[in-house]
């Protein structure tokens, strides 16, 4: 009788493991999550990491469905899913701050490049012994790129503008050095 016993429940459990069923409706759930995550540009852009995350987390689901372990696929998927949700929450949260970074660094670089341009005229009246075609070309190029990251910031390429923003500051920083470095040299 145990003999029996011990067949039918060997049996009840081959059956039930044969019986289980891939998880298709969660496993469609996470393709479509990570392909959504996929199209959305900000989530690509600033949501990297974790859209890296849900495409692992997808190919793992793949394996173990293939594998018939669909307890695990089904735990590969949920993940898959979360990654990719927090890919696209991390998207817009960076899209948020790079437009903040953009309007922070554009509203003020024009009185930067003036402040600077003021800078180069003092020198000039104080006669300082400096290359003032080329300071004078300097500054006209960051006129420029001040329009540039200005115009950038208008069409919504905040990044682009952020970028033209801090080429425009660093060619700013470098022209204020010579005229500073050229004082000392002045009063010798």
């Amino acid at each position: 009788m145990k003999i029996i016993n011990l067949f039918f429940i060997f049996i009840l459990i081959f059956l039930a493991a044969g019986c289980a069923k891939p998880p298709i409706a969660e496993m469609d759930n996470a393709r479509e999550a990570v392909f959504r995550a996929e199209n959305d540009a900000d989530a690509v852009q600033y949501g990297s990491s974790s859209l890296a995350r849900a495409r692992d987390a997808l190919r793992r689901m793949q394996s173990e469905a293939d594998s018939k372990r669909y307890d695990a696929a089904r735990v590969n998927a949920a993940e898959a899913i979360a990654a990719a949700e927090k890919a696209i929450a991390d998207g817009k949260s960076g899209a948020v701050k790079v437009k903040s970074d953009a309007v922070s660094m554009v509203s003020g670089l024009k009185q930067e490049i003036d402040d600077t341009n003021r800078n180069v005229s003092a020198a000039r009246y104080s006669l300082l012994d400096l290359d003032y075609d080329t300071l004078d070309n300097s500054i006209r190029y960051a006129y420029s790129g001040y329009d540039q990251a200005q115009a950038a910031q208008d069409e919504g390429r905040y990044q682009d503008a952020v970028n033209k923003a801090m080429e425009v500051r660093s060619n700013l920083a470098s022209i204020n050095n010579m005229v500073a470095g050229a004082v000392p040299a002045r009063k010798k």
